[in-house]
């Protein structure tokens, strides 16, 4: 599933076609929806943003158009009177005069009022959005020492939506290879001057995975690894989906693990208690 990063970068491209421009053309392939898309034709979309892995696109009608991509739903955009070349099944069409933003395989579309936003089952769950510029390493910090969330195996806290909207399961890895923390320990455990780089931690390693398109190591060994002819998947990420392979700090092979039913990566050296 894509995680926050990855939601992000859609809701830019969304609204680089979008925000701005009347809707000349708009419609559904789910038949619940299908009597609501013509109220959508003459209105113009005001924003486009993120929450968490999901999408709020919002136009001057009041209304908001809420999509959850899950694991099979991808947005397009693509110049008015083309379609993409996909197999998938078409969920969501709006067209301006200039785009088309075409949504397919998803199933979680709804189209709310304004005011019902907060409200929806899904986002009145969600903590604050790693990414969003509310959210520094201070107020990440202060989560990390709240009652709600400081005894949580960091493990399973970095998976919560309702500590932090939009992280992820590579992220998890990252964030705890970067800060040299083990899954197992809680925020309890850790000093203020440990939790505070772990916060600082939380919010780099998801910036810079929304920067560069989901990679995460350093630009240090990317580069390296580049002039070297590697492949991408062996130097997207310092740990995640490297099992076995050498630990670029210390050498020592990453570790694979299940927790919380998930697949976990981490250096035993760099990240052991």
């Amino acid at each position: 599933m894509p995680e926050g990063p990855e939601i992000r970068r859609v809701a830019d491209r969304l609204e680089k076609a979008l925000v701005g421009r009347e809707i000349v053309g708009a419609s559904f392939g789910l038949r619940r929806l299908e009597p609501y898309a013509d109220e959508l034709v003459g209105a113009t979309v005001e924003s486009v943003r993120p929450r968490g892995k999901a999408l709020l696109t919002a136009f001057d009608t009041g209304r908001v158009l809420y999509t959850h991509n899950q694991l099979y739903g991808r947005w397009f955009v693509v110049r008015a009177g083309t379609t993409p070349r996909t197999g998938r099944s078409l969920r969501v069409a709006l067209e301006t005069e200039r785009d088309r933003a075409l949504l397919y395989s998803a199933s979680e579309i709804e189209l709310l009022d304004a005011d019902e936003v907060e409200r929806h089952p899904f986002v009145a769950k969600l903590g604050p959005d790693v990414l969003d510029a509310g959210t520094p390493p201070r107020v990440i910090a202060k989560r990390l020492a709240s009652k709600a969330f400081t005894r949580r195996s960091l493990g399973a806290l970095l998976l919560d939506q309702r500590f932090l909207a939009g992280l992820g399961n590579y992220l998890r890895s990252e964030i705890l290879f970067f800060a040299g923390r083990h899954p197992s320990e809680r925020p309890c455990d850790l000093t203020d001057d440990e939790r505070a780089e772990l916060a600082r931690r939380i919010r780099s390693i998801t910036k810079r995975a929304y920067t560069t398109g989901g990679v995460t190591e350093e630009p240090a060994f990317v580069a390296e690894a580049k002039a070297a002819g590697e492949p991408r998947r062996s130097w997207r990420h310092a740990v995640f989906g490297r099992e076995h392979a050498p630990c670029r700090r210390c050498g020592e092979p990453i570790e694979r693990l299940e927790v919380g039913s998930r697949r976990l990566y981490l250096c035993p050296w760099c990240q052991g208690r």
